[in-house]
Parts: C-alpha cells; structure tokens; sequence
C-alpha cells in the first residue's frame, strides 16, 4: 500500500470514528496541546518581565495570554495534520482526533480561527513586532515543521525546535518593541535544549515512531549516532546557557543554577554516549530516562533564575 493511500485511509478512519463520540470542552481543550502550552507561557512571562521596559500589568497580561492561545492554535493545527500519524503512536493515539472524539475539521477551524485572533490582538495590545514574531511561529511550527520537516528529515527536532523557542523572544519584543542580544540567548537556550530533550525521550520510545515513519534520529542512524548528538547539543547548550548569565538579563542565582545543571547534564549526555546498545537494553534505558527527567527540569530552572534575578533587580537588592 502506498503511502499516500494509508494516509487517507487512516485519516478516513478517525474521521468516521469521531461520529459516534460527542466531544467535550476537555477534549477540545486537549487540542491546544496545555502541557506544552505550559511552557510556551511560563518561557513568555520571564521574555516579558526581564526586559528592561516596564509593561503596564494589564497589556503584561494580555500578551502573555495571546502567546499562549497562539502556542494552543499551533497544537491545534498540528493535530489536525498528524493525525494519521498520532493513530498510530502509543503515546499519541488517546489524543482527541485519533481517539475519536473530535474531528479534523474542527480541529482545523479551531486551529485557524485562534491563529488569526492571537496575532491580531497581540499586535493591537503591544506592538506589531511582536504579533509578527508569533504569526512567524505559528507557520514554522505548523507548515516548516509539522507539514515538511517532521516526516521528510532526522534533523526535524533540530530545526522545528526553533517554533518553542520564540515565546520568550516574543514576550521581550512585547515590552520592548526590539530584539536584543539576551532575547535571541533565550531562544538560543529553549532551541538547543529541544534535540537532547526529545531525542532522549526517542531513545525509549523508538518503538513509536518505526510504526509510524516519522523519521527520527534514532529510526535513521541508529542509537549510538543519536547518543553522539545528544552530547554534541548539550556541550553547545551549556556554552550558551552559561553566556546568558553574562547579558542584562543574567545574575547570581541565574549563574548558579547555570553551572550546577549544566554540569548534571553534561554528566548525564556523557554517561549515555559512553554506552552501548547492550547495556541500554539490559537495564532498560535507565540512564536516558534519568537524563530525560532532568531536561524537563532544566528549562524551568534556568528561565526560573531569570526571573528570580529579574525580581531582585526590581526591588533594587542587585543594585
């Protein structure tokens, strides 16, 4: 069967199943992708509060707000797009369209229609800068990524990466009407950080995306390769995590937690290319889902420390 017939197939197929399911709020709301969200928001909150341009609370907030809705139309869209794929994926398939409570056509409009209101509000509340910025985000992560990228290239956590990490580029961009060196650093921190994340998590998940032909790295040149990338990306990580603590935005606890996570998780990138494959499959991937665990602290942490030193800079405990 060809591909191109499988794919119709299988989208035909959760399309008929949805029908006999009425979807409920949750299950729309699950569409935004509200994890993920969770990060798109947190990320946008420190671009905006460590900018050195005071924003009124109230625009503060409305930015973020349309940031986030933003984030969740590009979930939307990308649901609506992979669907077939994510049928096929045992960590994807309970998600709202290939279980069959809501369809790809109202994933569709829902995708499009948050897309166009989180844009335009965004330039009425702050500035066109930054609503250009997210509609540049919205199409990276939907037509680069999701369309192109994701099925065509192993590099398509490298470069699709960039989508999730513009949020705190764009939140300083909502304060400031500029971009600056420290904003770019932060994108540079979240989209070096995406590939060891998520090519660790496809370490132990490979399973997933052989079933569904997403061409990850591990699928296409193995697990030892992607061990050497993953220590590649965490050296380059650490060297641009650390030269953030040293713009306008860094300080001494940005700095400290810099240093301390850095080196676990470069002991951590290093303790998984030191492995081979006999050793990751008799204790069960153990040292990359310890590394796993770490990378969904490691950004918090850092964008935490901004923000910490971003308040003490405000209450004048720096000066």
């Amino acid at each position: 069967m060809s591909d191109a017939s499988f794919e119709t197939r299988a989208r035909m197929g959760t399309e008929l199943r949805t029908d006999a399911q009425e979807a409920q709020f949750g299950d729309y709301f699950a569409l935004l992708k509200p994890r993920v969200m969770t990060l798109v928001v947190f990320t946008a909150f420190v671009g905006l509060l460590a900018a050195p341009v005071a924003i009124h609370p109230f625009l503060g907030f409305c930015a973020v707000l349309f940031i986030a809705i933003g984030g969740g139309a590009s979930g939307a869209l990308n649901m609506w797009y992979d669907s077939d794929i994510d049928a096929l994926m045992k960590r994807t398939a309970k998600r709202p369209i290939p279980s069959g409570k809501v369809t790809r056509d109202e994933a569709l409009a829902i995708g499009l229609t948050l897309s166009v209101f989180a844009v335009v509000f965004l330039g009425l509340a702050t500035n066109w800068l930054a609503a250009s910025l997210l509609a540049f985000t919205i199409f990276f992560y939907v037509v680069i990524y999701t369309m192109w990228l994701k099925r065509s290239t192993p590099q398509n956590i490298v470069i699709g990466g960039a989508a999730g990490a513009f949020p705190p580029m764009i939140g300083w961009a909502a304060a400031t009407g500029e971009i600056s060196t420290a904003s770019v650093l932060m994108f540079c921190l979240t989209f070096l950080w995406t590939p060891p994340h998520f090519w660790a998590l496809a370490l132990f998940v490979r399973m997933d995306y052989d079933n569904a032909t997403v061409p990850m790295l591990t699928v296409t040149h193995g697990r030892k390769s992607t061990r050497t990338h993953i220590l590649v990306y965490t050296v380059l990580l650490a060297a641009f995590a650390i030269g953030l603590g040293f713009t306008q935005v860094g300080g001494p606890v940005y700095l400290a937690t810099a240093l301390v996570l850095n080196a676990l998780f470069l002991k951590g990138a290093w303790t998984i290319w030191r492995r081979d494959e006999a050793a990751s499959e008799a204790d069960n991937f153990k040292a990359e889902k310890a590394f796993f665990k770490l990378s969904l602290l490691y950004l918090f942490a850092h964008f935490g420390a901004i923000l910490v030193d971003a308040g003490l800079d405000r209450f004048g405990v720096l000066s």
